[in-house]
């Protein structure tokens, strides 16, 4: 099975393109982030055309989250109820009785002086609050935009970008709390020493500059960990296709043995 996670930057923008990479990478099921479109304008109809069922827990203007899958899906949870002001950001399903599925957009944090900072700290702790509560039997993967650099290796400053936002102690500390729930970075677990990025800004020729972070991650429990053949940061697919514009972000993704 091929499962993957991908912030879009608005879906409605990036159908064409999406379309494209669903048709050549036949991803089994993929988590969506920023859909920035509300469930009611959904495109369930396009998708199903391409033999995928979506559950969506979207948005108006910003945010939204959805799970595309090929195999039956059912939703076991939207959002985090304590959370709500945030906004759409959190979506898990059950993937054939087999795979827990969870997508997340967490929140950016704009700056380290900004309400927002201390709120994304705050919904962090509601993320790994809810994670000790989910079943660990099984293979479960976390996936999304985490808006966090993990390691200096994950940020094209290096160490020169500790104590920005992204690259705080605050932030790192959270994200080590949630991992410490039994959860496993799969790229970084096969790739230990490679820097590679999953976002890169639109401005200032970042992306052709190598000027990027990681921090779009698939994260699975020690089940999953064990079934992972593969993870791939799909750098191909953040270039322009065409008159296709790309979204800031890459898709990641990995074949698990499912």
């Amino acid at each position: 099975m091929r499962i993957a996670t991908w912030n879009v930057n608005g879906l409605r923008a990036r159908l064409n393109y999406i379309d494209l990479w669903l048709a050549d990478r036949q991803p089994d099921v993929v988590g969506f982030q920023e859909l920035k479109t509300p469930d009611e304008l959904f495109p369930h109809e396009h998708f199903a055309e391409l033999g995928y069922r979506c559950l969506v827990h979207g948005q108006k203007s910003w945010n939204g989250v959805a799970i595309l899958s090929k195999v039956p899906a059912e939703t076991t949870c939207l959002g985090l109820a304590e959370q709500a002001d945030f906004g759409a950001r959190l979506i898990s399903a059950d993937i054939g009785g087999k795979l827990g599925f969870t997508t997340v957009y967490c929140p950016n944090g704009k700056t380290l002086e900004h309400a927002d900072f201390q709120g994304k700290l705050a919904w962090y702790d509601s993320l790994i609050d809810h994670w000790k509560n989910v079943d660990a039997s099984r293979p479960r993967i976390l996936c999304g935009d985490f808006n966090i650099v993990p390691q200096p290796i994950d940020g094209w400053r290096g160490e020169a970008g500790d104590g920005s936002i992204f690259y705080t102690v605050e932030e790192r500390r959270q994200l080590r709390r949630l991992m410490d729930e039994g959860l496993y970075d799969l790229f970084r677990e096969r790739f230990p020493e490679e820097q590679a990025f999953s976002w890169w800004d639109y401005r200032g020729g970042a992306f052709h500059r190598k000027h990027g972070l990681r921090i779009d991650f698939l994260l699975g429990n020690q089940e999953l960990l064990s079934r992972t053949q593969d993870v791939v940061i799909d750098r191909d697919y953040r270039r322009k296709i065409g008159e296709l514009t790309a979204s800031d972000h890459a898709p990641v993704y990995a074949d698990i043995d499912i």
